[in-house]
């Protein structure tokens, strides 16, 4: 061996002893009860510290103090995993996603062709028919894994779009959302060309779902005013509410007007693995595209999104490319995943999911899915067991929306103190529960999902939350200096 390649080894002895010892540290690390902190946030000064300290230089680093500063970095963040972290839709991986990462990036395989990815792309082929038949899709199903949510809609909308709107009548196309539509739709259709004026924004009922007869009459309107409608988008898991619209009804609209339909399941497709609870999304698979992110209720890592199709040639008519240096010989039934999405470089998403369903099975997974039920259960009625709380929306899945409304108090007011009771909550490491928009009022808003939160926890949360908003709110001036900050 020569002098270079026993440097050459001596480096990648010492980069793996150092990540060995790392990975033990790291979960350990993830490993977090109550009373670790939620969130630990760089300010001003600490931002351009951190910047000028860790920047690349000219000079080497030993490996152990580059894995330390990375976990410095790291350290800086919202624990989504914490038990008591129930703000967006909390990623809560399972350690077997993982193992599963681990794989893929230690392969790093580029999983668009057969001729390089023979083996993920298998297995991603297989997982796609396996989670295209959770939903109720047919056999004819096909779909990619993507980055997440907002890629799986911009594929999907993409494949709608070059189906049923002829190239020159695009200006005339009309597509169809709720007022709960998640804003990663909006963001799709601008991307593709489409304008604000071409968005149908239908209200939702008390239940916070599309209105099917308002749905109706304004299709019917835009025709008449010579529009092309060919898109309508449903949503099974809205972000603000959890609330599930009612698919087959849309199902049905969509056959009678010849639209695509779009089913948004990012946060609540995965309902579907639940034995207790996939009642709840009965008429999913009658859509002609579902989103469906693992990252969420799948307890994956961040960029496991899955696009599916209910026809097989759907995705490849709108994605299918080639080029002379590309070679791939593909076996019958393979595919070759660049001509299913809009990716030419794309990792092994599918295997770190694939591994977690390989060691679970579907009915655990399910099982941690029901978890998530009983959690928000827990929290609606331990919110009702106490005075001026009010439950702004029914519990759908694992999100409770609900506000803090003392009497005497005027509605801007009470936005006011429900926004300080989310802050000091925080300030308190109490737990992570923020704030949104329900018709036009702040709301605090639970979104459980972590499967090592237990419902002793939400109990304890819950009352800790009274004691805050008593403290905050005082009656004779209306509200304390936090809320006036």
């Amino acid at each position: 061996m020569t002098e270079k390649e026993e440097d050459i080894d001596q480096f990648h002895t010492n980069v793996s002893i150092a990540t060995l010892a790392a990975l033990t540290r790291l979960l350990k690390m993830n490993t977090q009860t109550p009373s670790d902190p939620i969130v630990r946030t760089l300010d001003a000064a600490g931002t351009k510290e951190m910047q000028e300290a860790f920047l690349p230089g000219e000079s080497p680093h030993d490996v152990a103090s580059v894995i330390q500063e990375t976990m410095d970095i790291f350290d800086k963040r919202m624990r989504l995993t914490h038990p008591h972290c129930f703000c967006y839709v909390p990623s809560c991986p399972s350690p077997l996603a993982w193992v599963g990462d681990l794989f893929t990036s230690l392969y790093n395989v580029n999983a668009v062709s057969w001729d390089v990815s023979s083996g993920p792309s298998a297995m991603e082929q297989a997982m796609i028919r396996w989670l295209a038949h959770q939903v109720g899709l047919p056999a004819s199903a096909t779909g990619c894994f993507v980055s997440g949510g907002s890629m799986a809609n911009l594929s999907a909308v993409v494949a709608a779009r070059d189906k049923l709107l002829p190239p020159l009548r695009r200006p005339e196309g009309t597509i169809y959302v709720s007022d709960q539509t998640h804003i990663s739709i909006k963001k799709c259709l601008h991307i593709i060309g489409f304008h604000e004026h071409q968005v149908r924004v239908i209200p939702t009922d008390q239940a916070f779902r599309m209105d099917i007869a308002i749905l109706q009459r304004t299709i019917a309107a835009d025709r008449q005013c010579g529009r092309l409608p060919f898109l309508l988008v449903a949503s099974c898991g809205t972000t603000n509410t959890g609330s599930i619209d009612p698919l087959h009804a849309l199902a049905d609209v969509a056959k009678e007007e010849g639209l695509w339909l779009h089913v948004d399941g990012a946060y609540g497709a995965s309902i579907a693995l639940s034995d207790k609870h996939c009642h709840l999304v009965n008429g999913i698979g009658r859509a002609d595209s579902i989103s469906w992110d693992g990252h969420k209720w799948l307890f994956q890592t961040y960029g496991c999104g899955i696009v599916l199709t209910r026809d097989s040639t759907s995705l490849a008519k709108s994605f299918a490319v080639d080029a002379e240096y590309i070679n791939s010989t593909t076996p019958h039934g393979a595919v070759n995943f660049y001509n299913f999405g809009p990716e030419l470089s794309r990792p092994a998403r599918a295997i770190p999911l694939w591994f977690t369903l390989r060691v679970l099975g579907r009915r655990k997974m399910g099982e941690m899915i029901d978890h998530a039920f009983l959690l928000a259960r827990t929290a609606e009625d331990e919110i009702r067991r106490y005075a001026h709380w009010l439950i702004l929306a029914p519990v759908t899945a694992s999100i409770v929306v609900f506000r803090y409304a003392p009497p005497d108090l005027k509605d801007n007011e009470l936005d006011e103190l429900n926004l300080a009771i989310s802050t000091r909550l925080l300030t308190e490491n109490v737990a992570s529960i923020f704030t949104t928009n329900i018709r036009g009022r702040v709301a605090l808003r639970f979104c459980a999902m972590n499967p090592s939160t237990q419902t002793d926890m939400i109990m304890k949360v819950v009352q800790q939350m009274d004691q805050v908003a008593s403290t905050i709110s005082t009656p004779k001036s209306g509200l304390c200096k936090d809320c006036k900050d």
